[in-house]
């Protein structure tokens, strides 16, 4: 199958499970860093986002990739897939939702996109321009899969930077609670009435930035 639509093929595989109970539990770990981009005037200009997936996933994706040497694969040669990767994120928002003091934004199409492979895992890079820079008090960016079929964790070391920011601004990461607990308790009919449409939110990470 070689170039494979990784997350729109994982994603529609999870989607079809809806109205079971098997949807509460991810299939796809991600361990995720963001950057968030200010520009000389102290707007906010985008969202570079890291995210490495497990190992599985990443030995999954690399299926049928020929590479010039076993079991390294170059930038290059990753570059159809990193294009596939963006293009089915599309349809989920990138798992990326901001708002600027209060106001929902909008975020164009990913630019400086790549995925590179070390140590058998897989790490998509790319970064989110907003559809308009804003230079609010208090920026809000969430990031989650709504149906929880990914999980999203924040790197231990440095999960979230401010790249440009104005003297004084802080940031503030909430973790989910480890949820899988939860998770289990909900039982078929919560997933059967249709209350789980935004399980995902539970598992959200919000980070928070104030600006003076």
């Amino acid at each position: 199958m070689g170039m494979r639509a990784l997350f729109g093929l994982l994603l529609a595989a999870g989607l079809t499970l809806a109205g079971s109970a098997a949807r509460a539990h991810p299939h796809v770990w991600i361990t995720a860093t963001s950057e968030l981009l200010y520009a000389t005037d102290g707007t906010i200009t985008g969202v570079r986002h890291a995210w490495t997936f497990d190992d599985m996933f990443s030995a999954y994706a690399v299926q049928g990739l020929e590479g010039k040497t076993k079991g390294a694969y170059s930038r290059e040669e990753l570059a159809p897939l990193a294009q596939t990767n963006v293009e089915s994120l599309k349809e989920y928002a990138y798992f990326t939702f901001a708002r600027a003091d209060g106001k929902k934004e909008r975020f164009q199409e990913p630019v400086d996109y790549f995925l590179d492979y070390k140590d058998t895992v897989l790490t998509l890079h790319f970064t989110l321009p907003l559809k308009n820079p804003v230079k609010p008090r208090q920026l809000m960016l969430e990031v989650f899969d709504r149906s929880f079929f990914i999980d999203f964790q924040m790197a231990k070391d440095n999960p979230v930077k401010l790249v440009g920011a104005p003297a004084g601004c802080q940031t503030k990461l909430e973790r989910p609670s480890d949820g899988t607990a939860s998770a289990q308790k909900l039982n078929e009919q919560t997933f059967m009435s249709g209350e789980n449409a935004n399980f995902g939110m539970m598992f959200a990470n919000k980070i928070t930035v104030d600006c003076p």
